[in-house]
């Protein structure tokens, strides 16, 4: 379904999904000596484990925070778990050394939360809309703000809603 308040559709397949992470992992390459990736659950557990494999890092951490819980409407946010604290502590705390990586960055409210945990982390996305583009450092594909993403997660021949409507956030 696609968002009433969103005026523009972009669908993504599972081939453009991972070239456009392995894409991010490429311009990712060179930045830092990265200890962790720390990946914003659900939507950068994909992007996060292909640029975990092209980057070559072994410790992948979640932040889990809730904040689509319809898949329709933006609601309030829910952290459900936080980072593990020895993440948080790498190379003296505040998140140096640390990757965090997200398949979208839309309004930024999710990205505020994890950057208030993690302020000196290195912020990745595959998508930024406008609102949330200056909390990212490194990002892929910049698309309007009145553009809804279709994951391919979110697809089959038409929108397929969970299995479970109450774990959809």
């Amino acid at each position: 379904m696609e968002n009433p308040e969103q005026n523009k559709a972009f669908p993504v397949s599972w081939d453009q999904f991972h070239r456009d992470a392995r894409a991010l992992a490429w311009r990712l390459s060179g930045q830092g000596e990265w200890q962790a990736i720390v990946c914003i659950t659900r939507g950068g557990l994909v992007p996060a484990a292909i640029v975990a494999r092209e980057l070559g890092i072994r410790m992948i951490e979640t932040v889990c925070v809730a904040s689509y819980h319809d898949y329709e409407n933006q609601g309030s946010l829910r952290v459900i778990k936080p980072i593990d604290p020895k993440v948080i502590g790498l190379e003296g705390g505040d998140g140096n050394g640390v990757l965090v990586i997200d398949d979208l960055v839309d309004t930024g409210k999710t990205a505020r939360v994890v950057r208030e945990m993690l302020p000196k982390a290195h912020f990745a996305t595959v998508y930024a809309k406008p609102m949330g583009r200056p909390l990212v450092d490194t990002f892929v594909t910049e698309v309007s703000q009145d553009t809804w993403i279709y994951f391919p997660w979110d697809m089959g021949w038409q929108f397929q809603p969970p299995l479970n409507k109450a774990t959809a956030g």
